[in-house]
């Protein structure tokens, strides 16, 4: 018996899968503020925004994930720094959510709680980036950082460094 062609081939797709939904964000967050002993500060470049430059920042994962847990979680995946004196400055900032980042937040919420650290290095480092969330990074002294925030609470933090305990101001 001769072989016979199909005249027409149907093509099996695999069923196409979503990603997962992502959960709305925690509007509970840090910012943690990575400096030198002389006040040189980590700032970088958001890739969602790149006229935006900032310190750290992220949300808890889970309600029960302890703030600090956050701060050097964030840290290491912002940055891949991994070693440091964490302070928290046990203060919160109580913001108005930016109406573009709002979507990732569940409906009807607006403001976010963060919680203020700073994790002084010894000197300026290289920094690992995650080119999804960052493209570039600098060191610079204090003043300069703090002009380039595009967030207040973020510009706030960086002008208070000098006067916090432990970082170079008063005792």
């Amino acid at each position: 018996m001769p072989w016979t062609r199909c005249s027409t081939v149907s093509e099996v797709q695999p069923p196409a899968f979503a990603a997962a939904p992502r959960p709305p964000k925690i509007p509970v967050s840090v910012l943690a503020v990575i400096h030198t002993p002389a006040l040189e500060v980590l700032m970088i470049q958001r890739a969602d925004s790149p006229t935006s430059w900032q310190s750290v920042t992220g949300s808890i994962d889970d309600p029960a994930e302890a703030l600090a847990a956050t701060a050097w979680r964030e840290v290491l995946e912002e940055t891949g720094i991994s070693t440091g004196e964490l302070r928290d400055w046990q203060h919160q900032n109580l913001y108005e959510i930016f109406e573009r980042w709002r979507h990732r937040y569940a409906p009807g919420v607006t403001q976010n709680t963060e919680h203020v650290f700073s994790l002084c290095v010894p000197a300026p480092q290289p920094v690992v980036l995650n080119p999804r969330e960052h493209l570039a990074y600098r060191w610079l002294p204090w003043r300069e950082a703090a002009a380039m925030c595009f967030s207040p609470s973020n510009r706030d933090a960086i002008l208070r460094l000098p006067d916090t305990p432990g970082h170079g101001g008063a005792a």
